[in-house]
């Protein structure tokens, strides 16, 4: 039993023994394999290193190669730069050089030219000196001679040289205010000019008369309606005159309201269009034109503003401004013509420097009574002044509503342009047109009445009738009987004719002298 235990023992001590030489030797082997591919690892970082490191050095030799024909062109460049800087001092030196000879040259010609100028001035001299000792004598020789004294003849000779002036002054005086006018006149003319170039309106004239197209003549039965109950109310409602007469497919709308005959044409038309024409039918259609009218007026109001740049204004004056759209004066559009005078006005205010905005204000706003004298008693001068002073407008535009009639005299440059604006846009050509034939006539009698003075050797009506040339025999006529020819043709012209606007008149009295040398 103990032998079992001590083989077995040694058994065990035995493998032990055994494993643990086993152990060693896998130990050491595993070992040698580790060193073995450390020793791979390090040859390979050591070839890698030595690797960069050849690129390293090669790089930096690339890098140095390039910094070094960079710092050689840029080298070459500055060199390049200092040798033209130098060329170009070397060109200014040469050009001072030459300056230098020139002002050399010229310092030499002045001092030539100083002694010739000292030379001339002594020879001067001693000429004064010689003439002064000859007029000394002379002087003495016409005192003795003429029994006066060197001080009375200077007061003599002062005298009459004093009265020469005084004649040259007045007739130089004369001249240049005479210019002054001619300047003035031509100034004014040009303002004028500028001011109508400026303004460029379509001579445009809407037909007063409102005049209804039908589509057929059973259209005006439908109009009258049974037992005329439908014009009856249509007139009643409108205020307006219908007139219907054999011209066919026609009617007439007949009204000294313009407000209320452009509602009439307008509601008519609308119910025209519509076919349905009673009595119920008519009142709804009014009502709503009078409304749309009313929209419109307000409208165009606002618009006539906003273009003239005028700012705010009263609501009531808009309205007004607009209903001027349906007025006429001579066939001419008030606010066709009112717009006119105000774009007239501002332009010869900024041409002289007032008040371009107040000026084109007072321009709109002149003949603003046009839209209440159909509807009120007075003028419509007296109507404008009174609405525009109610609504507290500038004095200066009310003035100039009472001076375009001469009602009060211009207080302000503004009322004055506003007259000479408002002549320009009723008598521009076109403005107030009148029938060829009355036109014809006129211009004829212009010339008739020219022509009936004795002297008198032709006559022309230019201008449209605008200004008069009349010819007279300078033999027969003289300077002062021009004067008078002019006046008498000027009262028998306003005495016999109608016309619009001025009328010039020009009596040209000329005289020629014709000498043929053989």
């Amino acid at each position: 039993m103990e032998k079992e235990i001590l083989y077995g023992a040694f058994g065990i001590v035995s493998g032990i023994v055994a494993g643990g030489g086993l152990y060693a030797i896998y130990t050491k082997l595993g070992l040698n394999k580790s060193r073995q591919e450390a020793d791979n690892i390090l040859r390979e970082a050591n070839s890698k290193s030595e690797n960069i490191l050849r690129k390293a050095v090669l790089d930096g030799k690339t890098q140095v190669h390039d910094l070094k024909v960079a710092a050689e062109k840029e080298i070459m460049l500055q060199k390049n730069e200092m040798l033209e800087v130098e060329k170009q001092l070397n060109r200014r030196e040469g050009n001072i050089e030459v300056r230098e000879k020139s002002l050399t040259k010229k310092e030499e010609e002045q001092e030539k030219f100083q002694e010739s100028l000292n030379l001339k001035l002594a020879k001067l001299e001693a000429r004064e000196i010689e003439v002064n000792e000859a007029l000394s004598k002379k002087t003495e020789e016409l005192e003795r001679i003429a029994n006066l004294t060197t001080a009375q003849a200077k007061e003599e000779l002062f005298e009459i040289v004093k009265a020469k002036m005084n004649n040259e002054v007045t007739a130089y005086l004369k001249e240049a205010e005479e210019e002054a006018k001619v300047q003035a006149k031509d100034k004014a003319n040009n303002i004028i000019v500028h001011a109508i170039q400026s303004v460029v309106n379509d001579v445009v004239m809407d037909r007063s008369v409102s005049v209804i197209s039908l589509p057929n003549d059973e259209m005006k039965g439908r109009i009258i309606g049974k037992e005329g109950r439908n014009i009856k109310t249509f007139e009643k409602i409108t205020g307006v005159d219908v007139i219907i007469d054999d011209t066919p497919e026609t009617l007439v709308l007949s009204c000294y309201n313009p407000i209320r005959r452009e509602v009439a044409r307008l509601a008519l038309e609308a119910l025209i269009a519509d076919g349905r024409i009673q009595p119920g039918r008519i009142e709804e259609v009014v009502a709503r034109v009078e409304r749309e009218l009313e929209e419109h007026i307000l409208k165009t109001g606002e618009e006539t503003a906003f273009k003239l740049r005028l700012g705010k204004m009263p609501t009531e004056l808009l309205r007004l401004i607009g209903r001027l759209k349906y007025r006429y004066s001579y066939s001419q559009n008030a606010l066709q013509h009112s717009i006119e005078v105000a774009q007239y006005t501002g332009i010869m205010a900024a041409e002289l420097g007032l008040n371009q905005t107040l000026a084109k204000r007072a321009g709109l706003l002149h003949d603003i009574g046009k839209a209440l004298d159909f509807e009120q008693d007075g003028t419509h001068t007296e109507l404008g002044y009174k609405v525009c002073k109610k609504l507290g407008e500038h004095p200066i535009v009310l003035n100039a509503i009472l001076a375009h009639h001469e009602i009060e005299p211009p207080i302000h440059l503004i009322s004055n342009l506003v007259c000479a604006a408002d002549v320009l846009s009723a008598s521009r050509p076109g403005a107030r047109k009148e029938a060829m034939q009355s036109y014809v006539e006129r211009i004829e009698a212009l010339e008739n009445i020219s022509m009936s003075f004795d002297g008198v050797k032709q006559a022309y009506a230019i201008q449209s009738g605008k200004e008069l040339r009349i010819m007279v025999v300078p033999s027969e006529v003289d300077d002062n009987r021009s004067y008078e020819i002019a006046r008498a043709i000027k009262e028998r012209i306003e005495n016999e004719l109608t016309y619009p606007g001025n009328i010039k008149i020009n009596v040209i009295r000329e005289l020629r002298a014709i000498e043929v040398a053989k």
